[in-house]
């Protein structure tokens, strides 16, 4: 039996239910904010599974620093400082290597950028209903998580550069890790959104992360450089971020009052460490602009 699609009954059996006055769009503003969170969710989880499934090239990357601190560390403390002042020298160098630690496995997210291009994941990404800012936060966030878990190794062996194990001066420091991590993977993907060869990338990586990293004062005072060198280090944010992990270790050390141990001045004016994080969380903020700007172009 056929019923009537028209007439009071069927006009009765098309009246919607009652519904709140909701604003219009809010839910579709839900709904799409929630598909933002996820894709950029799974992004970070793409990065994650990378660095689990490949824990030996993980192992690979933690030699260099570790090498760097226990070795060549002792031996420039020697030359440096002398042998009486040599755990003082490694005390000095601790935070520069930490950053060191994090620096391969942020960069590492740039060249995946360009690789995804090469073999066409990327196009596959880029055509998902989502916004392309979405997908680069959640690359950047999963290239830092990566970094900093990698530094939580170096981070470990504090005791030997005669760090204190100090619940809060971990936390401190994992916290400054992640930001820094955060910023020079920012960095690597603003660079990776403009190059379209891995070989080209790596060259001009290489090229812009060694001055950064010699001038960071990680294994020498900015007072020891020449006025233009310091003069230079007063622009990198690598020195800031350096120098802010330097003075979060000797807040909870006792000792250290070794010449070398000076901090980033600006006219005589030392500079906190609440103030250096500051300037890079500011140059992340801007480097992330400048790389959504980059990859909104992308095709």
């Amino acid at each position: 039996m056929t019923h009537a699609t028209t007439g009071p009954e069927a006009a009765a059996r098309r009246v919607e239910p009652y519904a709140p006055d909701v604003p219009e769009g809010a839910g579709a503003r839900t709904g799409r904010l929630r598909s933002e969170v996820r894709a950029g969710r799974m992004v970070w989880r793409r990065e994650m599974k990378h660095f689990w499934r490949d824990l030996p090239r993980v192992a690979a990357s933690l030699v260099q620093p570790m090498l760097f601190l226990y070795i060549l560390g002792i031996g420039l403390a020697r030359l440096v400082a002398g042998s009486h002042a040599s755990d003082d020298y490694l005390l000095f160098l601790f935070p520069g290597v930490l950053v060191m630690s994090i620096q391969q496995p942020a960069v590492a997210v740039g060249s995946s950028i360009v690789w995804d291009r090469q073999s066409g994941f990327l196009r596959e990404m880029l055509v998902a209903p989502v916004s392309r800012a979405s997908l680069l936060i959640g690359k950047c966030l999963g290239g830092a998580t990566v970094a900093t878990c990698q530094a939580v190794v170096v981070l470990a062996s504090a005791g030997l550069a005669h760090v204190p194990y100090r619940p809060e001066l971990f936390a401190a420091l994992l916290a400054e890790l992640l930001l820094v991590a955060l910023s020079m993977t920012v960095l690597a993907a603003a660079l990776a959104v403009s190059i379209r060869r891995v070989q080209t990338f790596n060259v001009v990586l290489t090229a812009l992360f060694l001055p950064l990293t010699f001038l960071s004062g990680m294994m020498f005072p900015l007072s020891a450089m020449p006025g233009w060198m310091a003069a230079l280090a007063l622009v990198d944010p690598l020195s800031y971020a350096v120098d802010a992990m330097r003075q979060t270790v000797m807040a909870f050390h006792q000792g250290g009052t070794a010449d070398y141990f000076d901090h980033i001045t600006w006219g005589g004016w030392q500079v906190p460490a609440a103030v250096s994080l500051g300037l890079v969380a500011l140059a992340t903020v801007v480097g992330l602009w400048v790389a959504n700007r980059r990859f909104c172009k992308t095709d």
